[in-house]
Parts: C-alpha cells; sequence; structure tokens
C-alpha cells in the first residue's frame, strides 16, 4: 500500500460533509498540477471528479457559486445524481446536462474549489503547494501561446478572487508535487479540525 493509497483510506474514513457524501476539495492556483494529482487520487479512491472548469465561463472565471449550488450542492446535499452543464471554451456555451452521482467520495478540482462559500460542505480542503508564478508559468507553457491573451487576464483575475476569498489558510493538507511522487504537509487549518490526513507517523511523502 502505497502513501497515496493511505491517503485514500483516510478520506474514506471522513465524516459526509454533503448528505452522504465527502465532498473533497482540491485547489491551487492555475498550473499548480491539481487535474493531474485530483486523477491520481480518484483512481484510487474510485471516485468522481468535478472539473471547476465546467461551471466557470469566459465572462465568469470566479462567478459561479450559484452555478455550483444549485446545481451540484443542493442535489448532492439530498442524496441525489447533480446535473450540471459543461462549459465548451472552444464553443462558448453549456453542454448537455452530465450526470455525478453522489458517490461516498466526490473530488471538486479547480481553481477556487475551497472558497468561503463551499467551504461548509467539504470534508476537507487539499491545496496544491506551488506559488502562483511558477503555476502560471507551468500553465503558458502548457497552453501555448494562442493562449497568451487568456492567461493575461487569468492571473489578474486569479490574484483578484484569492486576495478577497484565500483558500490556502483554510487547506487540512498542502500536497507538494515532487519528481519521484508527492509531499504531505499539515494544512494552516490541520490543528485546528478533525480532517488531518496525515500523521508524523504516516512521513511525509506519498508515491505516484
Amino acid at each position: 500500500m502505497t502513501d497515496l493509497d493511505r491517503a485514500a483510506d483516510a478520506l474514506r474514513s471522513l465524516p459526509p460533509s454533503c448528505g452522504p457524501v465527502r465532498l473533497i476539495a482540491v485547489d491551487g492556483h492555475a498550473g499548480s498540477g491539481k487535474s493531474t494529482f485530483a486523477a491520481r487520487l480518484a483512481a484510487r479512491l474510485v471516485a468522481p471528479v468535478l472539473h471547476l472548469d465546467d461551471l466557470a465561463t469566459h465572462e465568469e472565471l470566479f462567478a459561479w457559486t450559484d452555478r455550483m449550488r444549485e446545481q451540484v450542492i443542493e442535489p448532492l446535499a439530498r442524496g441525489e445524481a447533480a446535473l450540471y452543464h459543461p462549459y465548451d471554451w472552444n464553443l462558448r456555451t453549456f453542454g448537455a446536462a452530465r450526470e455525478l452521482p453522489p458517490a461516498p467520495v466526490v473530488l471538486v478540482e479547480g481553481v477556487g474549489a475551497g472558497r468561503r462559500a463551499l467551504r461548509p460542505y467539504l470534508a476537507a480542503l487539499l491545496w496544491m503547494e506551488r506559488g502562483p508564478e511558477e503555476s502560471w508559468l507551468r500553465g503558458r507553457h502548457r497552453d501555448g501561446p494562442a493562449q497568451s491573451a487568456f492567461w493575461d487576464g487569468w492571473t489578474v483575475a486569479e490574484t483578484r478572487h484569492f486576495a478577497a476569498d484565500p483558500s490556502r489558510p483554510f487547506a487540512d493538507t498542502l500536497v507538494r508535487e515532487c519528481p519521484e511522487g508527492y509531499e504531505w504537509l499539515a494544512g494552516p487549518s490541520a490543528a485546528a479540525g478533525p480532517n488531518q490526513i496525515i500523521t508524523e507517523s504516516d512521513g511525509a511523502r506519498a508515491r505516484k
């Protein structure tokens, strides 16, 4: 069993936070490695992942809270499948409804996943521990020159969002990507709550 498996076991053992669901947020700067990490963790958990890129739009990079609440949070809280309409970033329109089941664990991945309005529904908040400049550089390199103008606007919007509604101070666990895996560190809020998923005896390093 790897440390990532042990972390998955710890997340499964948390009490439900949104109806029957343990809602786990994976937050961090754009380009910090959230999607890759969430996919690896979801594979261990056999859990669905909601990508916040599916709820945001070009005009509403961060103004998706009501959409999240109505289409996802409220149905899951009732123990029902959520139906949301993923946004198509090429066509600039919402697509057909997609189902998100009320699984025992559901991951929510994206910038702002740990925002103030969502934290009451979270079983745990994981923060990708990579600084903004390094993260944005990785993101720009990934998306290429064609998305340069978008990234120029994004970095301004993200900076404003986290200045007004920071997530990292409320993280239960900080996740640092390493060449050989992930390093797990207790987050700023871990001492104040029950959602810490690592202990000193567990060690800090989790392998892929």
